[in-house]
């Protein structure tokens, strides 16, 4: 394999690593408006989808280069909610 070909391999698989990323985080932020809207509401919510989907993040980014992102607890989503 020429670097050419090397660089574009490399270059590729950074790309797939962020856009897999961008599939999770928008996950990510559909549950969370999910439990947002049910507290608002004063419905049930939990935030076990959320977090399912953050130690998924959390697992991805070990191999490469995507941002991580915290676990939620329903007290924050709770003070999210007040506070807006």
């Amino acid at each position: 394999m020429n670097v050419h070909e090397a660089i574009s391999k490399h270059s590729n698989a950074q790309h797939m690593h962020l856009v897999r990323f961008a599939e999770l985080d928008a996950q990510r932020e559909q549950a969370i408006d999910v439990a947002v809207d049910l507290c608002k509401r004063g419905l049930p919510f939990s935030v076990d989808r959320i977090n399912a989907i953050t130690a998924q993040i959390i697992a991805h980014a070990k191999e490469g280069i995507s941002p991580l992102r915290t676990l939620v607890s329903e007290d924050m989503v709770r003070d999210y909610v007040n506070k807006g």
